[in-house]
């Protein structure tokens, strides 16, 4: 069974995530066929725009198979814990490749959001053209459950979101619907989830000697234009996100956090996710989105990449994995343990260059 379907019709080159089961979770070997499929038709004639979908109604990605590099790391340690699994190298550098390449790509590129969109999902939905959501959309990054950070590019478009909306979802792995993407800019289109037949029946007969993004636009707002959109979560706690904008420490983010006099579920929900989460991770987070505020595309991902192999040769990633899908006893054992715990040379140690061999330019 192929991981990745493709059809080409009326010159719309269609490509669906192949893995129902696994919520279209993305596997090394699917992100090469992803791959392959991109460059092959960034120069043929026969395609003008691609549409992204995940197969089944779920989800279109929920994220990377990390169970994978759980059991390529644990290998690894038993021969040299301070050497990065190229297994992992692998799935990174070319994750963050296809990524880079949907960021830059010289056509058209649709993403139905819809159902769960989760880590590497959103990263491949992110630097779409045309970025479509529904009733049923449900993203996060929600790496700092699993001692990792927001990767495929969070250093970059948390960055862009408004006021500290971006540091907020990192460090909280806050939830997020599809009014709630459209308001922070993670998507361009809201529409009901059974659009989809419509958007490719018009795409299948659209005329595409003209500008091919302005034909895609035209269909997209064409069928979205009467869709009511609800109120955002997000749009509603502007207020509440605005006290974070001047943060400069980790510390002086829960100290706001925890003692917000006026907690909802919304708020209470962040709360516990930044309570659970790795303190490593809370650290590494709120210096890589900090640096990373002036960083090109390019520079970003490059950054990315050795932050992410530098997880995996440090503890908590690995806890994290363990934890919730390993053993599933829901009870990491951090290492440092809380937030006190965490030294600057601790946090200095994931930020150092790992020098990996073979690491190349994205470009």
């Amino acid at each position: 069974m192929s991981l990745v379907l493709t059809e080409i019709k009326n010159k719309v080159g269609i490509i669906t995530l192949n893995s129902e089961k696994t919520l279209n979770s993305l596997s090394l070997p699917m992100i090469e066929e992803l791959q392959s499929i991109l460059t092959d038709w960034k120069t043929s004639d026969q395609v003008v725009c691609l549409f992204l979908q995940g197969a089944g109604e779920k989800a279109l990605c929920a994220g990377g198979d990390v169970r994978k590099l759980y059991d390529a790391i644990m290998a690894q340690r038993a021969i040299d814990p301070t050497e990065v699994p190229k297994d992992c190298y692998d799935f990174f550098s070319k994750e963050y490749q296809v990524d880079y390449d949907i960021h830059t790509y010289p056509k058209p590129v649709i993403v139905w959001g819809s159902g769960i969109v989760m880590g590497g999902g959103i990263g491949l939905m992110v630097g779409a053209s045309h970025r479509i959501v529904t009733e049923k959309s449900k993203l996060a990054m929600p790496e700092i459950t699993i001692g990792l950070y927001p990767d495929v590019g969070g250093t970059w478009f948390l960055n862009k979101m408004p006021s500290a909306f971006g540091i907020y979802l990192g460090l909280t792995g806050a939830r997020l619907d599809g009014a709630d993407c459209k308001y922070l800019g993670l998507a361009d289109y809201y529409m009901e989830s059974s659009s989809k037949e419509d958007i490719i029946n018009a795409l299948k007969q659209a005329d595409w000697t003209s500008n091919p993004y302005q034909t895609v636009s035209d269909i997209l707002n064409t069928i979205s234009e009467n869709t009511d959109i609800p109120e955002s979560q997000a749009a509603l706690h502007h207020e509440f996100i605005q006290n974070f904008e001047g943060v400069d420490a980790v510390e002086e983010f829960g100290d706001l956090i925890r003692n917000y006099p006026e907690k909802d579920d919304w708020i209470n929900t962040g709360l516990k996710s930044f309570t659970a989460g790795s303190p490593s991770s809370a650290y590494i987070i709120f210096r890589q989105l900090k640096q990373g505020k002036h960083l090109s595309l390019e520079e970003v991902f490059q950054s990315e990449l050795n932050l992410s192999c530098q997880c995996c040769i440090h503890p908590d990633f690995t806890e994290g994995v363990r934890a919730l899908l390993v053993d599933k006893d829901q009870s990491p054992q951090w290492q440092p343990a809380t937030l006190n715990d965490i030294t600057t040379e601790w946090i200095d140690s994931y930020f150092v260059d790992l020098k990996v061999e073979d690491f190349q330019s994205l470009s």
